[in-house]
């Protein structure tokens, strides 16, 4: 999650929410026979004051299912106050669902929020209303869609799932725009952590799967742009989630390509990166991650060539970045998602996995991504 005040597009969070009602949709990948909720007021600058919550099946654009609609509590209230730089954990509440499923969650705000924590690239729509909407299943009154198309997440910090099955412990995927999902398809859940999440419960491996992506991001430096450094983001975004057995890192072309950009900094132009910085980050992410028992699985930096940002001395940077990478030994495993879009080495995302701005993947590429993934190097 991020402040408002990152520049890259304008969302409902710069203003935030008056006596509003809003309508987030997330897919999960556990099935369980309860849930709850996590919400976040981290950057926030008052305390955020929540009306009322509940949480259904979907049943369509800003419907729920009737039958499933479940009123959030906190203990035993249906109200809660957030205190700034905090969050607030619901109530467990009854809910069967099964991997796949899509849920609703519906938030109330009768105050004034301010400028709202969110994620800003959800690639999900979320939808509002005028006035207190959150017990109603029909899509009626839920007439703006957020802009832009690409959707935001208000406040929704995670969602937990229990039930009596054990599941194998969680894979968070850990990066920037390519695991956020920049160019997959609005409300079609082909990011390259959907699609590896699909294919686990298809092959008999259900195994929950957590996007920790944000666009943007950089492993070494905040800034307006991307949001908390990756370094600094590691622990809440990636170790203190629950259940955490492996991380899949995907990080440093951000550092490399936004260096001097004024938006991708702290509010200033920063010196160029250096791979041996780059690599100095990523053996700290490994640090951390083995301090806490997690498997460490490393991506390769894909190619970029022929995007705005590219220049031969980041090129070169990449390349000894991603050499390290595939062979030093230091992560625990190794993705090489560069080959997966690019198999013969040209320094080119193939023109049939972008989105036509050679960085992004589309869906195709996402689900090149995905399926180079062995699951051999998500266990120990």
């Amino acid at each position: 999650m991020r402040p408002s005040a990152a520049p890259w597009f304008e969302t409902w969070a710069e203003s935030g929410f008056t006596n509003q009602s809003l309508r987030q949709t997330v897919r999960v990948y556990t099935g369980g026979t309860q849930v709850r909720i996590r919400f976040s007021n981290a950057y926030g600058t008052t305390p955020l004051e929540l009306n009322g919550a509940g949480i259904g099946r979907t049943a369509g654009p800003a419907a729920v299912q009737p039958d499933t609609m479940r009123t959030l509590r906190f203990d035993g209230s249906t109200s809660t106050t957030i205190p700034v730089g905090g969050r607030a954990v619901s109530d467990p509440v009854t809910l069967p669902t099964e991997p796949l499923d899509e849920l609703t969650i519906t938030l109330y705000f009768r105050g004034t929020t301010g400028p709202a924590t969110y994620h800003q690239l959800s690639m999900t729509t979320t939808y509002r209303a005028a006035g207190d909407h959150h017990r109603d299943p029909a899509a009626t009154a839920y007439t703006e869609a957020v802009q832009p198309a690409y959707g935001s997440w208000y406040y929704l910090e995670g969602i937990e799932i229990t039930g009596p099955q054990t599941l194998p412990p969680a894979v968070v995927a850990f990066g920037d725009s390519l695991t956020d999902g920049f160019g997959a398809t609005i409300d079609g859940h082909d990011r390259y952590p959907d699609l590896l999440a699909e294919r686990l419960l298809a092959t008999g491996r259900p195994r929950p799967v957590l996007n920790a992506g944000i666009g943007s991001n950089k492993l070494l430096t905040a800034s307006p742009l991307g949001g908390d450094a990756g370094l600094a983001r590691f622990t809440r975004d990636v170790l203190d989630q629950p259940r955490v057995g492996t991380v899949l890192v995907l990080i440093g072309i951000n550092d490399i390509q936004l260096s001097d950009d004024p938006l991708g900094s702290t509010g200033n132009p920063t010196p160029p990166v250096t791979a041996r910085q780059l690599v100095d980050g990523h053996r700290a992410l490994i640090r951390a991650a083995h301090h806490r028992g997690v498997r460490a699985v490393a991506a390769t930096l894909t190619p970029y060539q022929g995007a705005a940002g590219w220049t031969p001395a980041g090129e070169a940077i990449r390349g000894r970045v991603n050499q390290w990478i595939r062979t030093s030994g230091s992560y625990d495993a190794v993705v090489d998602f560069a080959r997966a879009l690019d198999p013969e080495d040209t320094g080119f995302i193939y023109t049939e996995l972008h989105i036509g701005d050679h960085l992004h993947p589309n869906p195709a590429g996402y689900r090149a991504m995905a399926d180079a993934i062995d699951f051999s190097v998500l266990d120990e």
